[in-house]
């Protein structure tokens, strides 16, 4: 009977001494995360100001456009940036498009949509 009350306490002790141990509780290393693209897009960026500053009646919408150029989806605005003269006339101060005249803030937006290679979404 001694040999077991031995071997209890023998087994008592050694689970003792393993869940109590003094391992350092380390706090996870965090996964860096990607910034979220800030790349400029047709979508999120240029639809609206095309919409409310070109594509507008009378100008470049898809009845009439003026000088045969709708600007109403990204195609379109997309083409006449890249083969046409959307970019100079947006930046051109002596014959500017609208000809009222583009706030500096649209005319960044557009430069940096062109800069970003003209991304759709």
């Amino acid at each position: 009977m001694e040999k077991i009350i031995q071997y209890a306490f023998f087994v008592l002790i050694s689970v003792f001494l393993i869940n109590c141990s003094s391992s350092e509780i380390t706090e996870p290393i965090p996964t860096p995360v990607d910034p979220p693209s800030s790349k400029t897009t047709y979508e999120q960026n240029v639809k609206t100001l095309i919409n409310n500053s070109c594509a507008t009646s009378a100008c470049h919408d898809a009845v009439i456009p003026a000088s045969g150029l709708p600007l109403t989806n990204y195609t379109q605005v997309k083409n006449a940036a890249e083969n046409g003269n959307l970019i100079s006339r947006i930046n051109n101060s002596s014959n500017p498009m609208p000809p009222s005249g583009q706030n500096s803030t649209i005319i960044s937006i557009i430069n940096q949509w062109k800069n970003d290679g003209y991304l759709e979404k």
